[in-house]
């Protein structure tokens, strides 16, 4: 499976090509909203979500048959920002399941802030 076309056509939010990807029996949960999806559903939920998206695959890592992938996602105008941690488990070059987290980018809070620790990433 090609996990870069897959979120490729996840951003440009293509509910054709999205389907193929996945068996027919497959879930999706979204752990930081308590949400468990169906294929149908998650394309529903991706593809109907307002705006035309953008992103980049940051980071892949594969073990047997489990791919697990952070990738920045964000409107095309740039005025938001996330992050998305995703385990996406496939077989015979399907996905079977998929568990994701995902986080809005901001900075700091205060009180980190007021301490004067860390420093930006990038």
């Amino acid at each position: 499976m090609d996990i870069y076309r897959f979120w490729k056509d996840v951003l440009e939010q293509k509910a054709d090509n999205i389907k193929d990807y996945f068996d027919k029996n497959a879930y999706i949960n979204w752990h930081c909203t308590n949400e468990h999806f169906n294929v149908d559903e998650f394309i529903i939920a991706n593809c109907e979500y307002p705006g035309n998206w953008d992103g980049e695959v940051e980071r892949i890592e594969k073990t047997n048959d489990l791919f697990i992938t952070v990738t920045h996602v964000y409107p095309k105008d740039k005025t938001l920002s996330f992050h998305v941690t995703s385990f996406i488990k496939v077989i015979n070059d399907k996905i079977v399941a998929i568990d994701e987290y995902w986080a809005d980018d901001s900075i700091a809070p205060d009180w980190r802030l007021d301490k004067h620790i860390g420093k930006a990433i990038i």
